[in-house]
């Protein structure tokens, strides 16, 4: 089923994301008092804020999700104002906000990269609209405009012109930069600017260690918030169920042949199957990615129900639930061959974010899907000192480079099947 996304539905998905980052906001002032909420929300805006650094540590469990809430808020506020379109990639990319905004993206720090972007977008005389997905996406390197700003031992009147120059210079190279790089793997990571912004941050690193200004990032990782945030995400995907029946009275009837689609990027499943299935979709890879952490014993915090919103925003452009299964069960795999416990935060973590490998899953066959996920969370541990933590998509990088090793190799093994079958339409970077 192919279906064109009028206005009135996007309205619809805008009103979920608001109300998504309203609930959060009201979470945070339901568990802490104002006066704690607004101390955390400004220790946490002015902290260096590299991966991987915990908010709820740094505000409180009020101060990250009020903090995270507000931040997601301004971005919708942004689609309506400039007219983008809210289609499958930016229900993804809004959801990745409210996550990572857990864990080092902030009200402040966020902008001068989101104002590279739209420098770019000048420079080329595109509408701004146009690359607003971008941008949001491209925040990623966030935190080197606070770890400049606020950790270095630079004067703060050079520190701070410093960091929003070198975030802004980022901001613009990254749309030029991530369509050459789609090319490297060719769709097969979900997170191809995660991909961008680990190789643009470790050349961000190489200058600054070059000049004694690279971070030392550190590991923040809280728990005892188990039932608070199991309850919240609860919400969140009932939240997510309700609004596809306000799309679709019968959302059930498109669900099962979204999972015949590989996910390839650039994916859009409300595009191709509709809104109400594509929500249900979502609200069952969370349950999935919730159910996982639940599983092992993890902590619930700011990371792991980051990347548990990251998996349900997802759901809306490139996973569900046949394909990311096999990589996150891939990842286990990894783990039980290695000195490393399930409930590790690395291993959380390639797990939840590893499912960035899905398309690998129902375009070459879930044994693929395996291996990719049991490399990832071996590249997953070191690629993130390659930025200094300034990358917070660092899974997506392990991911571009796992999917750029494993698909070309799959491709080889794939051809005979091919040959038998018609293949999936030729993926190509948005432009």
């Amino acid at each position: 089923m192919h279906t064109n996304l009028d206005r009135s539905s996007e309205s619809v998905l805008l009103w979920l994301l608001a109300l998504t980052a309203l609930g959060c906001v009201v979470f945070g002032f339901l568990v802490d008092s104002p006066a704690e909420v607004v101390r955390g929300v400004g220790r946490i805006v002015i902290a260096p804020d590299v991966l991987i650094t915990d908010s709820i540590d740094l505000g409180g469990l009020g101060g990250a999700f009020v903090q995270a809430g507000l931040l997601t808020l301004i971005a919708c506020a942004a689609y309506r104002l400039t007219g983008a379109r809210v289609d499958g990639a930016a229900v993804g990319c809004v959801y990745m906000l409210l996550g990572f905004a857990l864990f080092g993206k902030t009200v402040l720090n966020v902008w001068p990269v989101v104002m590279g972007v739209g420098l770019y977008a000048v420079v080329r005389r595109e509408p701004v609209r146009d690359y607003l997905t971008t941008a949001i996406f491209a925040t990623a390197l966030a935190p080197v405009f606070s770890e400049v700003a606020f950790n270095s031992a630079l004067d703060r009147s050079v520190s701070v012109p410093l960091g929003f120059a070198t975030s802004v210079l980022i901001g613009f190279v990254v749309p030029p930069v991530a369509r050459q790089l789609f090319r490297a793997h060719n769709g097969f990571t979900l997170y191809n600017m995660g991909f961008v912004a680990g190789v643009l941050g470790t050349v961000v690193v190489a200058v600054f260690q070059s000049y004694g200004l690279a971070a030392q990032p550190p590991m923040v990782w809280t728990s005892g918030h188990d039932a608070e945030l199991l309850t919240l995400v609860a919400a969140m995907v009932l939240g997510v169920i309700a609004a596809a029946f306000v799309l679709d009275r019968r959302p059930w009837c498109g669900y099962v042949a979204l999972h015949r689609r590989t996910g390839q990027a650039p994916a859009d499943f409300i595009a191709s199957d509709g809104a109400g299935p594509t929500l249900l979709n979502m609200a069952a890879v969370g349950v999935i990615a919730t159910a996982f952490v639940v599983i092992v014993g993890a902590d619930f915090n700011g990371p792991v129900v980051g990347g548990i919103v990251s998996v349900m925003g997802f759901g809306a452009c490139g996973k569900h639930s046949v394909n990311i299964v096999p990589v996150m069960v891939g990842v286990l795999l990894g783990a039980l061959a290695k000195p490393f416990g399930f409930t590790d935060p690395g291993v959380v973590w390639a797990a939840l974010f590893g499912t960035c490998l899905a398309p690998v899953v129902v375009r070459f066959g879930p044994h693929w899907g395996v291996l990719a996920g049991f490399l990832h969370v071996s590249v997953g541990q070191v690629t993130g000192a390659f930025a200094g933590g300034l990358n917070l998509y660092g899974n997506g990088f392990a991911a571009g480079l796992v999917a750029s090793v494993v698909t070309p190799v799959a491709l080889v093994f794939a051809r005979r099947r091919d040959s038998d079958r018609p293949q999936d339409p030729v993926q190509v970077p948005a432009a």
